[in-house]
């Protein structure tokens, strides 16, 4: 019992250092470029996309959920499939929670990778990173199905194993990549949903986008204009921290 208590004492004071201490990396221009090669490695091909994708895709639900919270919804579960397809079960009164929990799946990766980028960019990695596995740890109560547990439980487990054991500059290096991973995967989440809007549309009653349009009577087509918005924006400010760092 002690040393389980140790351990999780162990563990939270490492949480909290993450809030308290600050740490810069200088990131040479040929790893900067590796992690940019790298993040494009993972959204693009779709031998690497069925798997990263997934990730993507937690992070997609996890901005619907989180989202639905911040409203007073009640969060009954959320599913994840292999084919990258998502649920959230949400309960609550008012139409605006409903729609401020649908609108941010597809922003989520693309807001939460500027996070990250911004987080290394101020020197507050560790922060982001004890946010990170809290939020993950949380998140856990949500999953009800075998796919989204083990990609809850890898994720939550990675971000412990680094809270504890990581020194500064791998937190700094971890948090950056990551962020741009999830930047170009937002991107690429997004130019898929365009293409479901417009070519196949047999898949439309999956969309995030359709659904708001039913349900709240505004059309699709602006419900995709503002995840257009605000995933673009991300990405541009995204991509100008990084040309900062660059610049340095």
């Amino acid at each position: 019992m002690d040393g389980a208590g140790n351990v999780a004492q162990t563990w939270w004071d490492a949480v909290v250092r993450g809030f308290t201490d600050t740490h810069t990396t200088a990131v040479p221009l040929p790893a900067l470029l590796g992690i940019l090669a790298c993040s494009v490695i993972l959204s693009i091909p779709r031998v690497t996309w069925r798997w990263f994708g997934l990730y993507v895709t937690f992070i997609h639900e996890l901005g619907h959920a989180y989202a639905a919270l911040m409203t007073g919804r009640f969060v009954h579960g959320l599913r994840i499939g292999l084919d990258h397809s998502g649920r959230l079960v949400s309960s609550g009164r008012g139409a605006f929670g409903a729609a401020w929990s649908g609108f941010w799946g597809y922003p989520a990766p693309s807001v939460v990778g500027l996070c990250l980028i911004g987080a290394f960019a101020a020197g507050r990695s560790g922060a982001a990173m004890s946010v990170g596995a809290l939020i993950l740890l949380v998140s856990l109560i949500f999953l009800r199905n075998l796919t989204g547990i083990l990609v809850a439980v890898c994720s939550a487990a990675i971000a412990q194993i680094l809270i504890l054991f990581a020194t500064p500059t791998l937190v700094n290096y971890v948090v950056l990549a990551l962020g741009v991973a999830l930047s170009v995967g937002g991107v690429r989440d997004l130019f898929k949903l365009v293409g479901v809007h417009t070519r196949r549309r047999d898949r439309l009653a999956a969309s995030d986008a359709f659904i708001l349009g039913r349900t709240t009577g505004v059309p699709a087509s602006l419900w995709l204009a503002g995840f257009t918005v605000v995933i673009a924006g991300s990405a541009l400010t995204s991509a100008w921290l990084l040309w900062g760092m660059l610049a340095v």
